[in-house]
């Protein structure tokens, strides 16, 4: 049974009242943990969080916990693996959102210098946003595989400020469907 139109049109003009007023973070950290549940159910294990998403940064959290620790108490390389990986990933998936077009999105390689110990909350950084739009936006135009090699960087604000304990370089490769 379909409700009346009416109805429909209350509830969708208030539902857009609602995530007006919660913050993007949270409305991005919602949607990578759907993205989670559904299709790489790894990510949820290790609860991902959005600290900033914008056009030129994309920041994501991930807690230092039991699970996601090695035999030293620090973060295990494949969770800083899925961080580096949420980082740009996540920006590349919210341009093709935006683009309108279908592009499949995969890493061709990855690359890892751990240079210290994440033994706290550890945030993975990626400056390259706008660079991930222009090769959306090529990847849309000519219909051909394009790669670009992104750099993410690994921070443990509580213990090394914004030095990094790990630097990545991951290469992103999409393709219109």
């Amino acid at each position: 049974m379909m409700p009346h139109p009416l109805i429909e049109k209350y509830v969708a003009g208030n539902f857009e009242k609602v995530m007006a007023y919660i913050p993007q973070e949270i409305r991005w950290t919602l949607q990578l943990q759907a993205l989670a549940f559904l299709k790489i159910p790894v990510l949820a294990f290790i609860s991902p969080r959005v600290v900033t998403m914008t056009d030129e940064r994309c920041e994501i959290k991930i807690p230092l916990a039991r699970r996601n620790k090695n035999h030293l108490g620090s973060m295990y390389f494949a969770v800083q693996a899925a961080g580096a990986d949420c980082a740009c990933g996540l920006a590349a998936f919210k341009l093709i959102d935006e683009s309108g077009k279908k592009i499949n999105l995969v890493f061709k390689d990855f690359q890892a210098e751990f240079l210290k110990r994440p033994d706290g909350d550890t945030h993975f950084i990626c400056d390259e946003v706008q660079a991930i739009r222009e090769l959306v936006a090529k990847a849309a135009a000519t219909n051909e595989r394009e790669n670009l090699q992104v750099n993410v960087r690994a921070t443990v604000p509580s213990k090394y400020g914004d030095e990094p304990v790990a630097v990545f370089k991951l290469t992103l490769s999409l393709k219109t469907r």
